[in-house]
């Protein structure tokens, strides 16, 4: 759970992130950004700030501001019926962003949550610099990790269904609540 305010504040973050990439939004599109707690109630250091530009039932066209350090949580994309499950593009656009997939331990740049090691089962870190992109399969479990100055990436998929995503972390819950806060 996050406060209205840290709602408003990730949300002006992540437009400040998006306007340092050069990356215009119309009105509309700066009210509509979900800052993403994931449940956990960590938003600084597990969470992220999404702008959905495109969802149909066929393809979904996002970009992702992470504050520096943030972290997406482990996750993977499993099947529905007979859909394999999302196949996710990565693209960087600015910042560094580090990526975590399935292969040996090269953990370097990034790191871990402190006390959330049994979450993050996947180690392998690619690093992916200006105009670089990684494409995980449907099923890959995959996490993301901004550096020191912040990341903003688009993220391609095919049909996004973000409330069927498996987490590794048994507390994460994909629905963020607000909570109002009361007058002094």
């Amino acid at each position: 759970m996050i406060t209205r305010t840290q709602q408003e504040q990730a949300q002006a973050q992540a437009k400040e992130l998006f306007h340092t990439a050069r990356i215009p939004l119309t009105a509309d599109e700066q009210i509509s950004i979900e800052v993403a707690d994931f449940g956990l109630s960590n938003l600084e250091v597990e969470g992220a700030q999404i702008l959905t530009l495109v969802q149909t039932a066929r393809l979904a066209v996002k970009l992702l501001a992470l504050m520096p350090h943030q972290t997406v949580p482990e996750h993977w994309h499993p099947p529905v019926g007979e859909d394999p499950g999302k196949e996710e593009t990565i693209r960087h656009l600015f910042g560094d962003i580090y990526c975590y997939v399935e292969g040996p331990n090269t953990l370097r740049h990034g790191s871990v949550p402190q006390g959330k090691e049994q979450n993050y089962s996947v180690r392998h870190e690619i690093v992916l610099r200006s105009g670089e992109q990684l494409t995980c399969r449907p099923g890959e479990k995959h996490w993301f990790q901004a550096g020191s100055h912040g990341a903003v990436v688009f993220s391609f998929s095919t049909v996004a269904r973000d409330n069927l995503d498996c987490f590794t972390d048994p507390d994460v819950r994909r629905q963020t609540l607000v909570a109002e806060e009361s007058a002094p």
